[in-house]
């Protein structure tokens, strides 16, 4: 019986000393665990992770100094906006319906829809050409010839009450593309405020898209944003007309003229040649001159390089190195014979690209 009081008192006591020794093991290995972490912590990698490659930090930095210089323009343009254009200043265009009162002679009222040739008629006077004049200078011209002949002291007012001829488009990098009512005396800066400004994205041209007037062909005009507004060169500041089209390309953008397919801006794609810019706007057109290609670059300070190149030296590989940049013009000039039914020209001014189907060729000077 002694011997079996004494097993109990013995197991008890492996026991007792077994979990202490668990315990302590377990201490020392968790204090090991934690060094181990500390040192691999030290030697491993620290901070956030990698969330892009050095080319897409480029990326990011160029599109934040191109938004910075946008914000910088922008502030100018919104300067030069000084006023609002007024009623008065709404230059009347073919398909508008005008309402003409004439307070002194109620009789004489009349509405009517501005023709294609830019006229109206009215009692007594007859054809009265309107189209092109402000609502007010128009008021003027009526009462002028009803003071003529018939009314001693005539007062006429004009009330458009549909707009149709008189209308500009700002297309591309700006805030708010779309179709504006056209007024008189407005310029380029006028209407870049009106679509408040230019977008982040935008670059350093704005393309003046312009229909033909009075018998003269349609034209491109080219603005160097760069040299009208930083340089002051408010030369540059063109006046815009009713129907012009005004477009504004994102940064990085080629424009393509002449004789291709599809004249107009194109994306520079990653180490773009001068082939492939042509081939984005559709290729050469059956009367382009493969020999006389131009390429303007714009070098800085407001001057540009104009470079003859043929596009048979760049099929044989002898202009590989020969990139497209940002702002790059490549004008192809047609042959002589097509050139003089077709009309492409290409006029270099002061800051300023003209692209005109003149009716006639000339040759680059």
């Amino acid at each position: 019986m002694a011997a079996e009081s004494q097993e109990p008192r013995h197991i008890a006591l492996y026991l007792h000393t077994n979990s202490s020794d668990t315990i302590y093991w377990c201490v020392i290995f968790s204090f090991v665990l934690f060094v181990l972490s500390v040192f691999s912590g030290c030697a491993g990698p620290r901070g956030p992770k990698p969330t892009t490659d050095i080319k897409g930090l480029m990326e990011k930095t160029r599109r934040q100094q191109n938004a910075m210089e946008v914000a910088r323009l922008n502030k100018k343009i919104f300067a030069s906006f000084t006023a609002t254009p007024s009623y008065e200043d709404y230059v009347i265009g073919a398909g508008d319906l005008i309402q003409v009162t004439v307070f002194e002679a109620q009789e004489l009222n009349t509405q009517a829809r501005v023709s294609a040739r830019g006229a109206i008629t009215l009692p007594l006077i007859g054809t009265v050409q309107v189209a092109g004049l402000t609502t007010r200078k128009a008021e003027e011209y009526i009462e002028s010839l009803y003071r003529e002949k018939y009314l001693q002291n005539p007062h006429v007012s004009i009330f458009v009450k549909e707009e149709y001829g008189s209308k500009i488009t700002l297309l591309g990098a700006v805030q708010k593309p779309g179709t504006y009512d056209y007024f008189g005396q407005m310029n380029l800066m006028d209407v870049l405020a009106m679509a408040e400004g230019l977008s982040e994205t935008a670059g350093r041209t704005v393309q003046v898209r312009r229909k033909g007037q009075d018998g003269n062909p349609p034209q491109t005009l080219i603005i160097d944003l760069d040299q009208l507004i930083k340089e002051g060169k408010n030369k540059l500041n063109v006046p815009i007309r009713g129907g012009d089209v005004i477009y504004v390309p994102e940064a990085g953008s080629v424009y393509v003229e002449g004789a291709v397919r599809r004249p107009g801006s194109y994306p520079i794609r990653q180490e773009m040649s001068i082939q492939e810019a042509i081939v984005a706007a559709g290729g050469l057109a059956t009367y382009a001159n493969e020999d006389n290609i131009k390429l303007i670059r714009y070098i800085g300070e407001g001057r540009r390089e104009v470079v003859k190149l043929s596009l048979r030296d760049i099929r044989k590989g002898r202009m590989d190195e020969l990139k497209v940049q940002d702002r790059d013009v490549i004008f192809v000039e047609a042959n002589r014979t097509s050139a003089f039914f077709r009309g492409l020209s290409l006029r270099l001014g002061y800051g300023l690209l003209g692209f005109g189907y003149t009716g006639y060729y000339i040759p680059y000077q």
